[in-house]
């Protein structure tokens, strides 16, 4: 006798059954070092380790005693806020050239400015170097700008992008007819409506430029060290648990960040 066929309802009972344990462990492989740090920063511990002997809030009374971080995290602030506003004043009007008309060479404009998503961060750090070295600009602010600018621009572009192709034009058309100009209607318009994805792409870009390493430690190691640099020089010569607190301060940053935004324009009008 043949087996019974299994019904098609049950068959579908049990892959959603596997999608979900996938998805689970799919969080927990992402989660868990997070957790180990988060643990790992209460440690009574005199160094990085796991599980911890005992509980303490000393790392993190010490955090504000390390000089470093401080310079290091004001150098950061400021080179994420001025990155953050060039890229949205380069690639909001990029995008809006790139999808509202046509002109010779658009996909390579396009091209262009998605290109460093494909570059390793390496590679264009030594690039840098080697363009900013002889200009006299390495180890300044300048440098860091820059090379933050090069990878930013990509997420700014990206997020505009895919507000501007499930916008509603039929706004703009209208505002066209009514005799407004091409900047009243992406003053009044356009920019109204393309708000979420143009927030999305500043937050995003000043996350990646706030904690990039590699390209600040090549253009300005020894001038303007950003804190991410400033946190490999300190695991270089010590293995306290500063770090892991410093660490946990800076998920807690990020993720009031994304509840702003969350707030402001929520994340499925963002993305």
């Amino acid at each position: 006798m043949t087996a019974a066929p299994v019904p098609f309802k049950k068959k579908f009972a049990y892959g959603g059954l596997l999608f979900k344990i996938v998805v689970v462990l799919a969080y927990v492989f992402l989660l868990a070092p997070l957790a180990i740090v988060f643990v790992i920063s209460f440690s009574s511990n005199q160094y990085l380790s796991f599980p911890p002997e005992g509980f303490t809030l000393d790392w993190y009374k010490a955090l504000p005693e390390q000089a470093q971080f401080m310079d290091g995290l004001r150098t950061s602030l400021i080179t994420a806020s001025i990155t953050t506003l060039i890229v949205l004043a380069i690639g909001v009007p990029a995008t809006l050239a790139i999808d509202r008309y046509e002109f010779p060479g658009k996909g390579a404009v396009a091209g262009f400015f998605l290109s460093p998503l494909l570059v390793p961060t390496i590679v264009l750090a030594l690039g840098l170097v080697l363009v900013l070295g002889p200009l006299g600009l390495t180890n300044t602010y300048a440098s860091i700008v820059i090379g933050h600018i090069a990878i930013t621009v990509p997420y700014v572009i990206r997020t505009t992008l895919t507000a501007m192709q499930t916008a509603d034009t039929s706004c703009e058309e209208a505002a066209r007819v009514l005799g407004a100009d091409a900047f009243t209607v992406f003053r009044r318009v356009t920019l109204p409506i393309i708000r979420p994805g143009v927030i999305a792409g500043g937050v995003m870009a000043f996350i990646v430029s706030f904690d990039e390493a590699v390209i600040s430690l090549f253009v300005a190691e020894s001038g303007a060290p950003t804190l991410p640099v400033y946190v490999l020089r300190y695991v270089e010569n010590s293995a306290d648990a500063v770090v892991a607190a410093l660490s946990v301060v800076l998920i807690l940053f990020s993720v009031v960040i994304v509840a702003i935004v969350e707030r402001v324009v929520g994340l499925k009008n963002a993305l």
